[in-house]
């Protein structure tokens, strides 16, 4: 097992070489189709796998193309590791796709709306909770004047059914 000080030097290396493989050694086209950058190498402690986390900018399509792209691209890309970087043995790589970016942008957005709707809609201090909390229940789909749909079910009828099923218990 390699120290947890030498796993982080030998992703940091594996994520510069791959890094560079991207801007001009891949030659499949699907790569170029989105931008393609690595955003993290996650290296087991045996030094034998290598988990190569990528975020593709562009539509959903480029996206794809580019994923198929680095799978077959893999071969290459973990031969061209072995020559450029000193180790007993070539890791496995595989590419995995990143989505952070997008779920930490998506999450920005919501908050930059949740923002502009407080300053529309400004909360009053002074509101009694009794009324606020009227407004919440108005917004419930289900009253409780709102009849069930389903069968009527009652659960001591289905017990009792099932008590006159079996035979009584004789006492000894």
């Amino acid at each position: 097992m390699a120290t947890n000080r030498r796993v982080a030097r030998v992703a940091e290396m594996i994520r510069r070489e791959v890094s560079q493989m991207l801007m001009g050694d891949i030659k499949d086209d699907r790569v170029g189709m989105g931008m393609v950058s690595v955003t993290d190498v996650n290296v087991s402690g045996d030094l034998q796998h290598a988990k190569i986390f990528v975020s593709v900018y562009g539509t959903s399509e480029a996206r794809e193309a580019a994923m198929d792209g680095l799978r077959s691209a893999t071969g290459y890309v973990r031969s061209e590791l072995g020559q450029r970087v000193r180790l007993r043995r070539t890791p496995e790589v595989i590419f995995i796709e990143d989505t952070s970016i997008e779920r930490g942008t998506r999450i920005l957005s919501l908050l930059g709306q949740l923002e502009q709707h407080r300053k529309e809609h400004p909360i009053d201090l002074d509101e009694p909770l009794a009324e606020a909390d009227d407004a919440a229940s108005d917004d419930n789909d289900f009253d409780d004047d709102d009849e069930f749909d389903g069968e009527d079910f009652d659960d001591d009828d289905e017990l009792d059914d099932e008590e006159e099923d079996d035979p009584p218990s004789q006492k000894s």
